[in-house]
């Protein structure tokens, strides 16, 4: 099954090569300069923008490494209708699909979003702290193909495409750890965030039944750990969406 890649604006918005998936009936891949495949995508950040242009919607999601480009087609549909009821400036989770396309010579990017939910801070600082390590990774797998010691073929399609060398990923290194900075709290301490979906899991493995475990039992669980009811959702969805975990019923979830 396909998890949902997690990637900072600043490497998506470089990205400048799209790769077909071998199924034809299938999105293609946008493939970013840090070795990213992305198709389906879970992203958070502050709503900035929304405009109406004829029948889509327009909107621009910041993190602190820039903006995604997010476009809704139809602006009369439930999607659209939501994302015009949220105030801007807000937090928001969004899961949606990479896209990519050339006008006038120039590649653009853009996501097209399936879901959109309001979130608090907390939720916002946990993508970010997930979404940095996950990078890391990626990057550490990039440095180990450069000294030849890595064969993932990924890995090597993005370095051949991007002409990625060291100082390529320590520009990337460098957005991670500027990211990173904007999660630490006004005195400089980075704060004692929960790694929420960890405790999710493991609410959701100690009650496991049949049946599932209602999704109103976790928000209660895990409002004793000072996790808000707005994480307990968004890591809920995050989780879903990497197929960590699937709804049997309405309100309930169950690990796969």
């Amino acid at each position: 099954m396909e998890g949902a890649a997690r990637v900072f604006a600043g490497e998506y918005n470089g990205s400048t090569l799209s790769i077909q998936d071998d199924d034809p009936g299938n999105p293609a891949w946008v493939v970013t300069p840090g070795g990213a495949w992305c198709r389906s995508m879970f992203l958070s950040g502050a709503l900035t923008e929304v405009t109406e242009s004829g029948d889509m919607v327009h909107t621009r999601l910041a993190d602190p490494t820039g903006a995604f480009d997010l476009v809704i087609g139809g602006r009369n549909t439930p999607l659209a209708e939501t994302i015009c009821t949220i105030p801007v400036p807000s937090f928001v989770t969004v899961s949606g699909r990479a896209q990519m396309y050339v006008k006038g010579g120039v590649v653009h990017v853009s996501v097209r979003p399936d879901h959109i939910r309001k979130v608090d801070r907390q939720v916002r600082d946990q993508w970010v702290l997930v979404t940095a390590k996950s990078t890391l990774e990626r990057l550490r797998l990039m440095n180990l193909a450069i000294l030849g010691s890595c064969t993932d073929t990924r890995i090597l399609t993005a370095i051949r495409h991007y002409s990625i060398a060291g100082a390529g990923i320590n520009k990337l290194a460098l957005m991670i750890e500027n990211a990173v900075q904007t999660v630490r709290s006004v005195s400089g301490e980075m704060p004692a965030l929960p790694d929420i979906r960890t405790a999710v899991m493991d609410f959701m493995t100690a009650e496991n039944r049949p049946d599932g475990v209602a999704v109103e039992d976790i928000i209660r669980q895990a409002a004793d750990s000072g996790i808000s009811q707005e994480a307990v959702l968004a890591a809920i969805e995050s989780l879903i969406i990497d197929d960590e975990c699937y709804q049997p019923r309405k309100g309930f979830v169950k690990p796969l």
